[in-house]
């Protein structure tokens, strides 16, 4: 099962990555240590494994379940500000997101965010979709929450953050089920 291979929102165009993305997105977002703070990459020094990393979320379009990765784009522009990804296994849907400073406190991931949630629930065999940040991430948690997920809880040294630390953290999840 693919999600669809673009949509938009009121204000975004979301769309499959592609290769020459990969310079705006370094820019935007990539190469940022702030954004990928509690990611589970660090950032990126030089723009082609960047590129390198876009291609092979391009190809992963050919499958019919796993990761689905998207570029988010202003309605309007061709220009990545962020990502947002699905992953789409056993009656569930999880997604991981990334936006680029400049554009945090918009409301943008949240409209990326409720799009692939309801288009997720509206699938006849997915009743779960679900997501997780670091405890210590709030503006996360909030997106998750304007998106219309339910914080169900905490997993205890679930996730690592290599920009923070070695060390397993703390994760909130949340979910929207059917």
């Amino acid at each position: 099962m693919k999600p669809p291979e673009t949509f938009s929102t009121d204000r975004l165009l979301v769309r499959k990555p592609r290769r020459d993305d990969a310079a705006a997105a370094f820019a935007a977002f990539a190469s940022d240590p702030e954004a990928t703070r509690y990611l589970t990459w660090k950032p990126y020094t030089a723009v082609e494994p960047v590129a390198d990393f876009l291609q092979a979320r391009a190809d992963e379009w050919e499958q019919e379940d796993g990761l689905f990765a998207y570029m988010i784009c202003l309605r309007g522009t061709d220009t990545p500000i962020g990502s947002i990804g699905i992953t789409i296994a056993d009656g569930k849907a999880v997604f991981g997101y990334v936006l680029g400073r400049a554009h945090w406190g918009q409301g943008y991931m949240v409209e990326a965010l409720r799009y692939l949630i309801a288009w997720s629930l509206a699938q006849p065999k997915i009743f779960r979709a679900w997501a997780f940040c670091n405890v210590e991430n709030p503006g996360s948690a909030r997106v998750m929450e304007k998106a219309g997920m339910v914080r169900e809880g905490i997993f205890r040294r679930y996730h690592v953050a290599p920009n923070i630390s070695p060390e397993p953290r703390d994760c909130f999840v949340y979910a929207k089920v059917r």
